[in-house]
C-alpha cells in the first residue's frame, strides 16, 4: 500500500504529533508499505528530500510563519501529485492545509483518515484568536471532507467540541510508543552525571517549554514536595530555550527555576534523543505531567514512563488521565491545582509499590506494530 502521510512538522521538529508520526510511518514501512510524508521546510537548512529509516519525507518550503505555524504557497501543488501517486492519505491534525489536502483525496477517489492529536488553543492575543478561529475553521472542513477521522480516546473525543461533531466516523486507536533498550552502561552514567542516586527522589517532566504544559504548577507544587523531601529533584527533558511563542512564559518563570537551578532541585536536560530518554526513565522516581488544557490529549511520556516502572501523576485532563486510569501506574491531580500536585506526587513517592503496573502488557497494547495493524484495517475497510 502506498500511504501519503501529510502533517505541518516532521522530524527533527519534536514534539508529541511528530513522534507520534514517525514511530507509525518506520511501523508501516516494517510492514512492506511504501510511506511517503508530506511537511513543510520549517528550517530552511533541511533537505527538500530526504529518506529516513525507510520514510521518503519531501518538505514544502515555507515562504512566512504565522504564529506557530507556516504559509507554504506551493504546498497544494505538490499535494496535488502525491495524492494521486498514493493509496490513502493519513493527515495530522491541527494543520492549516488539511482541507485543501482531503478535498484532493475526495476528487481523486483516495481515502482520507484524520489523525487528531489536539485542540489548537494559541496564547491570549486579538491576532491569535484570530489564527485559532482559522484554524478550527480549517479543521471542521477537514473533517467534513475526511472519510474517516482517528483520535487516541475515547475519553478525549467525549469531551472534544470537534470531535463530538463526527461521532459516526470516529475511531479511537491508541499511539504507537517505543523506546530502545540502554546499554548496561548508560543507566548508571547517567545517574552519575545528574547525581540521581544522592538526590532522590527524582521527578522527571518531559516536554518542551509551553504554557499548557503547567510547569508554573510544578513548580509552585515543589515546596510542599521539598518539606517532606529537601533532597528531591527535578530533570526537565525537552526544549526549553528558544520554544516558538514561548519566550515570554519561559522569561516569567524562569527567575524561580534559577533558584532551584543553583540549590540543585532543578535541572534542564535540553532535548534528549530516544537512546537518551532511554537512560533517563530507570532514574526516575516519578513522572509528572500537569498539563492545563486540551492541547495534550494523552501523554505519550507517560506510556515510555511505565514501560520503564515509572509511576505518573497527569492533571485529570480528558484523555491525558487515561494512562493512569488503565494501567494503575500513578495518581491523577487536579487541573491546575498545584496543592493537589504536590498531593499525588507525594502519594506515589511514599507508597511506590501500590503503583507498579504489567510492564509487557503496557509494551505490547502500544507497539507501532500493533497500532500500524490497527490503522492497516481502518485503510482496507475504507478502500471497499
Amino acid at each position: 500500500m502506498k500511504i501519503l502521510t501529510v502533517l505541518t512538522y516532521y522530524r527533527p521538529h519534536t514534539s508529541g504529533l511528530t513522534i507520534y508520526a514517525e514511530r507509525l510511518a518506520r511501523a508501516f514501512v516494517k510492514r512492506g508499505h511504501q510511506v511517503t510524508i508530506m511537511t513543510t521546510q520549517y528550517d530552511p537548512s533541511l533537505s527538500r528530500e530526504e529518506v529516513m529509516d525507510g520514510v521518503k519525507v519531501i518538505r514544502v518550503p515555507v515562504a512566512a510563519r504565522v504564529s506557530k505555524g507556516v504559509l507554504a504557497p506551493t504546498f497544494g501543488l505538490v499535494a496535488t501529485k502525491l495524492v494521486w501517486q498514493h493509496d490513502v492519505v493519513q493527515l495530522h491534525l491541527p494543520q492549516f492545509d488539511a482541507p485543501g489536502v482531503a478535498l484532493r483525496a475526495r476528487l481523486f477517489g483516495k481515502p482520507a483518515v484524520l489523525t487528531y492529536h489536539c485542540d489548537l488553543l494559541l496564547p491570549p492575543g486579538a491576532f491569535n484568536r484570530f489564527v485559532n478561529l482559522v484554524v478550527k475553521f480549517q479543521n471542521n472542513m477537514a473533517g467534513l471532507l475526511a472519510n474517516h477521522i482517528v483520535t487516541y480516546t475515547q475519553d478525549y473525543a467525549d469531551h472534544s467540541s470537534y470531535l463530538s461533531r463526527y461521532a459516526s466516523k470516529l475511531t479511537p486507536i491508541l499511539p504507537p510508543v517505543e523506546l530502545p533498550v540502554p546499554t548496561p552502561q548508560a543507566v548508571p552514567a547517567f545517574a552519575e552525571k545528574h547525581r540521581t542516586q544522592e538526590r532522590r527522589p527524582v521527578i522527571g517532566m518531559v516536554t518542551r517549554f509551553a504554557a499548557e504544559k503547567g510547569v508554573e504548577i510544578l513548580l509552585e507544587a515543589l515546596p510542599a514536595i521539598l518539606i517532606k523531601y529537601p533532597n528531591a529533584q527535578v530533570l526537565y527533558a525537552g526544549q526549553y530555550q528558544n520554544v516558538m511563542g514561548e519566550q515570554a512564559y519561559f522569561d516569567r518563570l524562569n527567575p524561580q527555576i534559577h533558584e532551584y537551578e543553583n540549590s540543585g532541585h532543578w535541572t534542564f536536560l535540553g532535548n534528549l534523543d530516544p537512546v537518551q530518554l532511554a537512560a533517563l526513565y530507570p532514574n526516575l522516581d516519578v513522572l509528572t505531567v500537569p498539563s492545563l488544557n486540551s492541547t495534550e490529549a494523552f501523554g505519550l511520556v507517560q506510556i515510555e514512563a511505565m514501560m520503564n516502572g515509572v509511576p505518573s501523576v497527569p492533571s485529570a485532563l480528558p484523555g491525558v488521565r487515561q494512562p493512569v486510569t488503565m494501567h494503575g501506574m500513578g495518581a491523577v491531580s487536579e487541573i491546575g491545582n498545584s496543592a493537589s500536585l504536590a498531593r499525588a506526587i507525594l502519594a506515589v513517592l511514599d507508597e511506590p509499590e501500590k503503583y507498579r503496573g504489567d510492564i509487557e502488557s503496557i509494551k505490547k497494547t502500544y507497539d507501532p506494530d500493533s497500532i500500524a495493524q490497527e490503522y492497516e484495517k481502518l485503510f482496507e475497510k475504507l478502500k471497499k
